[in-house]
């Protein structure tokens, strides 16, 4: 008795198997890119929401203490120094008091710049945020050129 072979028993051609791993690859380098932009995203609101929140402690450290600001990052019960990375890490936060350029806020100002570190300096659309006392913000490209519109919405 012979034993006969049909196509089912046989397994995947190889010509079946590249077609596989090209659509697989196709799809991978779709989504790859898509992920990391989410990712930059999410780094960037936090930095936002950093800066944000600052500014509002800023203003009742203000209220609370006559006419000035604070230099002072403990004062405003911030547990990162300036210059340090803050929350995950991806970004490092200074304070300024009187505010810094490019704001033009008249004294008693401040201004909060958060700028990206580590793998976050990558991101070259949007390498820092910034807002001051007048609640102006601001952002800035790694080449300094001032990409605000597309950096707060995003």
């Amino acid at each position: 008795m012979e034993l006969q072979v049909t196509r089912a028993d046989r397994g995947f051609t190889l010509i079946e198997l590249m077609i596989v791993i090209v659509i697989a690859t196709i799809l991978l380098s779709i989504a790859i890119p898509n992920y990391l932009n989410y990712v930059r995203q999410a780094r960037r609101s936090e930095a936002k929401t950093t800066l944000l929140d600052l500014a509002g402690r800023e203003e009742t450290y203000f209220s609370t203490n006559g006419a000035a600001y604070t230099n002072s990052a403990t004062a405003l019960g911030f547990s990162v120094a300036w210059g340090a990375p803050f929350g995950s890490g991806y970004y490092s936060m200074e304070g300024y008091s009187p505010a810094a350029a490019p704001s033009a806020a008249a004294a008693p100002s401040y201004s909060f710049t958060a700028t990206a570190v580590g793998t976050q300096v990558n991101d070259t659309q949007c390498a820092t945020f910034s807002v001051d006392s007048t609640g102006t913000q601001w952002a800035f490209t790694s080449a300094g050129v001032n990409n605000t519109a597309y950096c707060w919405a995003n």
